[in-house]
């Protein structure tokens, strides 16, 4: 006896949960042949100090980057309107905060042992650089949520960024416990969700 529904597939598994393993294993490997060739070339101590000189670089890029984020949300909380003291108009937002996951993340890369991160890590502290990722970063990302889906996590993200309430009412729906929907109309089908 068939009842009409297709059996069940098992889902595909996507290209990065394929090539991801396999890059960081690649890239580990590349790492750890890096060092033998330049222990070999220069000396196992001249090793030491690349690698504990980068740890020591990341870790003041870090804390750098992570105070200056930290300041750069103060000033934000502090400018919102309705505070005591704040303008009336939010001011526009400069690049000043901006980059800031990106020198983070050059800091990470330099903490990391190895000759590769430490050049990627060195290469994303030049300002250029990660304002360039940045801006490639955005694009990318908007033409991801023009490309999405009706009706995926991405549109609901759009539209509640674009149609965000001013913090006092939330939209929402009542289920009760029973499975019944308010107002008494049990049997009509799903309702449409409530847009401004």
């Amino acid at each position: 006896m068939t009842t009409g529904t297709p059996p069940p597939t098992a889902p595909r598994r996507s290209r990065a949960r394929t090539f991801v393993p396999l890059a960081i294993a690649a890239w580990a490997v590349l790492e750890i042949w890096l060092l033998t060739v330049v222990a070999d070339a220069a000396g196992g101590f001249t090793v030491l100090l690349l690698l504990v000189a980068g740890i020591v670089l990341g870790a003041a890029v870090m804390k750098r980057a992570g105070r200056r984020a930290f300041r750069n949300l103060t000033e934000t909380l502090q400018q919102m309107p309705g505070q005591p003291g704040a303008p009336a108009e939010p001011p526009a937002t400069g690049s000043g905060g901006r980059g800031n996951g990106f020198l983070m993340l050059g800091g990470l890369l330099l903490m990391i042992p190895g000759i590769v991160s430490d050049a990627a890590g060195l290469l994303l502290l030049v300002p250029p650089v990660r304002s360039w990722l940045g801006r490639y970063a955005e694009r990318s990302l908007e033409h991801r949520m023009r490309a999405a889906s009706p009706g995926s996590l991405s549109d609901a993200f759009q539209q509640a960024r674009i149609h965000r309430p001013d913090g006092k009412v939330v939209q929402g729906e009542v289920i009760r416990e029973d499975g019944t929907q308010p107002g008494g109309r049990p049997d009509e089908g799903p309702r449409p969700p409530l847009t401004p």
